[in-house]
């Protein structure tokens, strides 16, 4: 799993297109890695998603400076501010209970709701939620939804 907050928690993606150029660059970056993504939601401050690494994990970390790249220099270019800092760190963890594996999906599905965006998280554009229910097994997606998650521990004041 992996969380990302931008410099001093900003706000700078701020417009559906600036979240939609961030979800394209994730889904690029992370097929050209070879990184699946299980879930995923990005919000105008921070991101976080949910995968399976490829057989070289240590991808990781060229992964997220491409992708952390592409989008401040996208989003400095539209702003016309090419020297501005956007994102600041990643946290990772490497996920290897089941029950902690699901109950960070759920988490990461309806992050969108903890942070109060909408109250369903299959309403909100930028994370998983919504294709996940639209293509999930059925009995997956209810033992997904069946983990909670109030107790997970994320880096996540934002």
């Amino acid at each position: 799993m992996v969380t990302c907050g931008t410099l001093h928690k900003q706000r700078f993606f701020n417009t559906d297109a600036d979240l939609e150029m961030v979800r394209t660059a994730l889904f690029d970056v992370a097929e050209k890695y070879k990184w699946a993504l299980d879930a995923w939601s990005l919000f105008p401050n921070h991101y976080h998603w949910v995968g399976h690494a490829p057989e070289d994990a240590e991808t990781l970390k060229s992964m997220l400076q491409e992708l952390h790249s592409k989008t401040a220099i996208e989003l400095n270019r539209q702003d016309s501010q090419p020297e501005r800092e956007v994102w600041f760190q990643y946290w990772d963890i490497c996920l290897t209970y089941e029950k902690s594996y699901f109950a960070r999906l759920n988490y990461v599905h309806n992050n969108s709701v903890k942070h109060g965006f909408v109250r369903v998280a299959e309403d909100y554009p930028f994370c998983s939620a919504r294709w996940f229910r639209q293509n999930a097994n059925p009995s997956y997606f209810r033992r997904v939804c069946s983990y909670g998650y109030s107790r997970v521990n994320v880096k996540d004041d934002f």
